[in-house]
C-alpha cells in the first residue's frame, strides 16, 4: 500500500493525470476507504495475466449500451467514477496479509503484533509486517468506514478453486474440470455462475457447489489470513464464518 504523499513525489505535475487506483490482490475497497486521500480516485480491480486460468478473478464492472463500448467510454467512466461495482479476491488469501514469522508458525493481527513491539514472541527476531499493518499505519479513518457514494464491491472465490475445495480434489483434476465445464456450458460464463444465476438453477448441475456459491455470496466463509509468505485459506464450510462487521455497500441485483 503506497503512502498517498509519495504519489506527488513520484509523479510531480503529472499526478493530475492519475484517475484510478487498483486495489490489487492484496487489498479490497474497505481497506482503501480507510485512507481519505484515496477518495479522489476511482477504485478499480483487474486481474493479472500470468495465469490464464485465473483471468477474471478480479474485475471492474461497467454498465454501457453495446454501441457505447470503447476505450474512451471506459476511460471517461473511470474519470467520472461511473463504475457499477468491482469483483474482489479475498485479500486475506494473500501471502502477506497478517504480520508473522513463518519459521516459528506465528501469525498475528497488527494489533497483536504491536503488543509484542513487532517482535516474534518465539525467537525474538523482527516479524515480517503485512499489508494490513501498512493500512493501519496509513489510515486516518476507523475500520468499517464507508465514504459517501462508495462504489459497491463483492468478494468472489474463483469457480475452479471453489469446486476443488468442495470436492476435495486438485484444481487441475479431471473431475474439477468436468464440473466447471458443465456450469459454464449451461450458464454462459463463470461470472454468471458465481454472481447471477439462482441457487435453484445451479443445483441442477451440482447441489453441493450451488450451496457453496450461495455461502460465498453471503460471505458465510471462514478466512485464515496469510502471513510471511504463507498463503491464506478460504474455508467454505464449518467453523467460524467471515461475518462482515463493517458496513458494506451492496449490489442491487446481486
Amino acid at each position: 500500500m503506497v503512502d498517498p504523499r509519495s504519489r506527488k513525489e513520484a509523479y510531480d505535475d503529472q499526478e493530475k493525470h492519475i484517475h484510478a487506483l487498483e486495489t490489487g490482490l492484496s487489498s479490497d475497497p474497505p481497506m482503501n476507504w480507510r485512507i481519505s486521500a484515496n477518495d479522489a480516485y476511482s477504485l478499480v480491480s483487474t486481474s493479472d495475466a500470468h495465469s490464464p486460468q485465473k483471468i477474471g478473478r478480479e474485475a471492474t464492472v461497467f454498465e454501457f449500451d453495446e454501441n457505447e463500448l470503447s476505450f474512451s467510454a471506459i476511460a471517461n467512466a473511470i474519470k467520472e467514477k461511473r463504475i457499477k461495482y468491482t469483483i474482489e479476491f479475498y485479500p486475506e488469501e494473500g501471502k502477506y496479509h497478517y504480520d508473522g514469522h513463518r519459521k516459528c508458525g506465528i501469525s498475528l493481527s497488527p494489533e497483536e503484533a504491536k503488543k509484542y513491539n513487532n517482535i516474534c514472541p518465539v525467537c525474538g527476531k523482527p516479524l515480517t509486517l503485512g499489508v494490513l499493518h501498512r493500512i493501519e499505519d496509513l489510515a486516518d479513518r476507523p475500520e468499517g468506514f464507508v465514504p459517501k457514494n462508495a462504489v459497491p464491491f463483492v468478494h468472489a472465490v474463483p469457480l475452479v478453486e471453489l469446486i476443488s475445495k468442495v470436492k476435495g480434489k486438485q484444481e487441475n483434476s479431471s473431475q474439477v474440470a468436468g464440473i466447471y465445464a458443465a456450469f459454464v456450458k449451461n450458464f454462459g460464463s463463470e461470472f454468471n455462475v458465481l454472481l447471477k444465476t439462482s441457487p435453484q438453477q445451479l443445483s441442477k448441475i451440482d447441489k453441493e457447489i450451488a450451496f457453496a456459491i450461495e455461502r460465498v455470496r453471503k460471505e458465510q466463509v471462514r478466512v485464515k489470513p496469510g502471513f510471511d509468505g504463507v498463503f491464506g485459506v478460504v474455508s467454505i464450510f464449518g467453523g467460524e464464518t467471515k461475518t462482515e462487521e463493517r458496513k458494506q455497500t451492496t449490489i442491487s441485483d446481486f
